[in-house]
């Protein structure tokens, strides 16, 4: 072996590395490109004038860790300028004809499709309908995120279906006049960043479709050679889909073919939410997918396989293996044959990490040096944040280094992990058995014989279940960090579900992409399994939801659990148990006795705000339905309520518009002891959910820990209860609730979609000023009238509306009225989620402004 003296130098550059990234991801703007470029020829000239320059060990150690610390910060900017190019804000929202590429296989939605279009010329349509050739250099992204949609969304009472349009395939060039808009994404606390997996993706613009009778209908250009993978993609999936749940086959059986169609071409939207929630509450959602660990199953069977068929062709004259070692043949072969298989599963971001892993540790293996566990860990995950530098935000990249670097750490085998693999066939004496290494659950083929044979088979059985009991305290702290949640059976259901999954399913469901026969064997074998899962997902304790601790307090945890799993003294493994304690218990902290916060929920175009108490908590609205499966309470708000540890007392919806209701079921099937308050008509389906409601009505009030609630709308007369009410059928927006919230140290009027009618009304029966308003009908000019406004005298008033929505809200008009009256409007579009605390009465901080980074949306004044 050759000497590693160098090894820890390197080891200390390749941390310092992933520190370097990790601090150019908190810039809040990128520097121009100049700025960067500056700073890498810098680097490059301390890197010569180190070499030629010497000093005390520890003082060159420093300076070349702070040289890559650089290097890297400066290296990431320029990666990051390379994908700067956004929308001009002069083009958005206006219609653009555009001619171009399908880069990738569509998405089925509910709706319609989303896809990848490669823009290769534009033009903007002007009102006379001539059309005006666009700067794609300076004004569009090359690439952009589309929407080709068969139904339109109804207001209020849901979705007029209509037929689905023609999926478009990869390679095909068209002509399609679109919409297009920045990449903008809700913004909530610990929410998802949608406008960071946008930028991941490389993508700059997102848009839809243009489908009105004046509209040119789209026309298909022809097809090109590009992204032949990709429409092989789509074919198979088409195949698998028709297969397994063409006409006639029962629903149960189409659940099953979107879990083949995500483990074969990594067709994740095929999967019903349904699923998705029994692989989460039994935390296997990580199997149900192309993840990591299906490329490497893939990689270590293609590499087995090829070493074997290597070293028998000695056999057949062949004088390869004479010159090139089987072991490294097949560790090459099962790079490339498992680089294929992530390219065929669509290239996704996960697939690319572990691809890349693996190329390090082949790499490595091959260069015949003894490398350290420790530096291959790290040397892994530089060259991945290297290649994606913004993986390092995301659960997936922890997650996975996390369970790695534990399983490397706690391998009791111990030899090193680059040693030498056993040959295929290869047969030894039971004292020297290599067939089966301690420390993994997968012995290598034909390495155990003789009579202890149940002995072999149990071994990997009894690994596996060390490993995965490992695995499951080692991430504990990461799952409640990142989800809020730890899964209680996830470690029988993993044992279970991780050897079927990868040696039955997906190999079957991998064949049937030859033979369609093995599809049917798949689906066969896959049913058991979602029995059992769902069986388990079904438990009383299947998983457990807490607060979401703090980042500092998830890592003293993680130390704590390392400790518990690595080969530590008793004593030390006590010592441990107290770390865990904080972050398995942590508790968010609440308003003192006496004081409310609100928290205005960016959930698009709707309303849904979080009222807080000392010990209660009070949901106004529940935010708006995005489309027949998706909906503001699945997608924002129970992961909201489930991150803060919250438990609602009450869920009041002011009116039964689709935008204040759409995610009210979720709500009230995740918050089972939440009463409900609704000013809904006796027949509407919610109240099934539970019967024994109470209606909104002016004059109700009560007291939560020294904070006042009284509802002032509606009125009895407008009660649709009544037989009044009913016979002259009021408007949705005329019945709203209005509730008003009174601390000693600050006041909130929730409003609804009241008009000026019945702001007037209000007005009539007396209104005292109070310290924040959410802005009524989402600042519409049917409401916010001048009397209203002048007899609360707001200090801040809340609007809560879409992005570029169609009904323009805030109207201009009525965003000049508050100027005039010098009240500051709190746009959702513009601050995220916005969370005003009573003690602080004439402030609102904005989840936007916290979480800003250079990749995120920024409006322009």
């Amino acid at each position: 072996m050759m000497s590693m003296a160098w090894s820890r130098l390197l080891g200390w550059c390749l941390l310092a590395w992933c520190l370097g990234v990790a601090l150019q991801l908190q810039q809040l703007a990128l520097w121009p490109d100049l700025g960067y470029a500056s700073g890498l020829a810098l680097s490059c000239a301390c890197a010569w004038a180190l070499r030629r320059v010497d000093g005390v060990q520890r003082w060159r150690l420093l300076a070349w860790a702070l040289l890559w610390a650089w290097t890297a910060f400066v290296v990431t900017g320029l990666h990051a300028q390379s994908r700067s190019t956004a929308i001009a804000p002069a083009l958005e929202g206006l219609d653009l004809d555009v001619v171009g590429v399908v880069q990738a296989m569509p998405q089925r939605q509910d709706r319609g499709w989303r896809f990848r279009f490669r823009i290769e010329q534009a033009w903007q349509v002007a009102h006379s309908g001539a059309l005006q050739p666009v700067d794609l250099a300076k004004q569009l992204p090359a690439q952009v995120y589309l929407g080709w949609y068969g139904q339109e969304g109804l207001y209020d009472s849901g979705w007029n279906a209509s037929p689905l349009p023609e999926p478009v395939k990869p390679g095909e060039r068209w002509r399609l006049r679109v919409r297009l808009k920045a990449p903008h994404g809700h913004m909530n606390p610990r929410g998802f960043d949608y406008e960071l997996w946008l930028w991941e993706q490389g993508i700059r613009a997102t848009g839809y479709v243009r489908q009105r009778a004046k509209d040119p209908a789209p026309v298909r250009l022809g097809s090109t050679w590009m992204h032949p993978i990709e429409g092989w993609r789509q074919t198979v999936r088409d195949r698998l889909l028709t297969h397994l749940a063409g006409p006639g086959s029962d629903a149960e059986a189409a659940r099953r073919a979107g879990v083949l169609a995500a483990l074969v071409v990594g067709d994740q939207a095929a999967i019903e939410r349904s699923d998705w929630d029994v692989f989460r509450a039994t935390g296997v959602a990580h199997l149900m997918s192309i993840s990591g660990l299906h490329v490497t199953m893939f990689a270590w069977l293609a590499s087995a396989w090829v070493a074997w068929a290597w070293r028998q062709s000695a056999r057949w004259g062949f004088s390869g293996p004479l010159r090139w070692p089987a072991v490294h043949v097949g560790a090459i072969s099962g790079l490339m044959l498992a680089g294929f298989y992530a390219v065929f599963s669509g290239w996704g971001l996960p697939a690319q990490r572990t691809w890349l892993m693996l190329l390090v540790v082949v790499t490595l293996k091959l260069s015949a040096r003894d490398w350290p566990r420790a530096l291959v860990w790290l040397m892994a995950a530089a060259v991945v944040l290297a290649w994606d530098p913004w993986a390092l935000l995301q659960p997936g990249f922890w997650l996975s280094f996390v369970a790695v670097g534990v399983l490397m750490a706690s391998d009791r085998s111990g030899p090193r992990l680059l040693q030498n693999a056993p040959k295929w066939g290869e047969r030894t004496a039971p004292s020297g058995r290599k067939g089966a290494r301690e420390g993994s659950f997968l012995p290598h083929w034909g390495a155990s014989s003789g009579p202890d044979w149940g002995i072999g088979l149990l071994r990997p059985l009894f690994a596996l279940l060390r490993e995965q009991a490992t695995v499951t305290v080692a991430l504990a702290p990461l799952t409640l960090l990142f989800f809020g949640q730890v899964s209680l059976v996830g470690l029988l259901a993993n044992v279970l579900a991780i050897p079927w999954v990868t040696l039955v399913i997906t190999p079957l469901a991998m064949l049937g992409v030859m033979v369609s026969a093995f599809w049917d064997l798949a689906s066969a074998a896959l049913q058991p399994m979602s029995t059992i899962l769902g069986w388990l997902s079904d438990w009383p304790w299947a998983s457990v939801s807490r607060a979401m601790p703090p980042w500092w307090l998830a890592a003293l945890g993680l130390v704590g659990a390392w400790g518990l799993v690595l080969r530590t003294p008793l004593s030390w493994k006590l010592l441990c148990l107290p770390l865990m304690w904080p972050v398995l218990f942590w508790t968010a902290s609440r308003p003192l006795h006496g004081q409310v916060e609100l928290l205005a929920a960016d959930v698009g175009q709707g309303n849904a705000v979080l009222v807080r108490t000392a010990r209660h908590s009070l949901l106004f609205d529940a935010g708006p339905r995005y489309s027949t499966q998706s909906d503001a309470g699945h997608r924002v708000l129970v992961p909201l309520l489930v991150q803060m540890g919250e438990r609602l007392d009450v869920l009041m919806l002011s009116h039964r518009d689709s935008d204040h209701t759409g995610g009210a079921a979720a709500v009230l099937d995740m918050q089972k002891t939440a009463a409900l308050w609704t000013s809904l008509e006796d027949e509407h389906p919610l109240h099934a959910l539970r019967p024994a409601r109470t209606r909104c009505q002016a004059g109700q009030s009560w007291i939560w820990d020294g904070v006042s609630f009284e509802v002032l709308h509606p009125f009895a007369a407008d009660d649709q209860s009544t037989e009044t009410a009913r016979r002259q059928k009021p408007r949705p927006n005329e019945v709203s609730c209005v509730l008003r919230i009174v601390s000693a140290e600050g006041s909130a009027l929730l409003t609804g979609d009241i008009e000026q009618a019945q702001e007037w009304a209000l007005v009539q029966q007396g209104l005292t000023p109070v310290d924040v308003l959410l802005a009524p009908h989402h600042g519409s000019d049917t409401s916010s009238s001048l009397p209203f406004l002048q007899a609360l005298q707001p200090r801040l008033a809340l609007v809560q509306a879409g992005y570029r929505n169609r009904f323009g809200h805030p109207a201009p008009a009525v965003v000049a009225r508050y100027r005039e009256q010098d009240i500051l409007l709190v746009e959702s579009t513009r601050c995220g989620a916005a969370t005003w605390r009573s003690q602080s009465p004439g402030h609102v901080e904005c989840e936007r402004t916290l979480r800003q980074r250079y990749w995120h949306h920024v409006i322009a004044p």
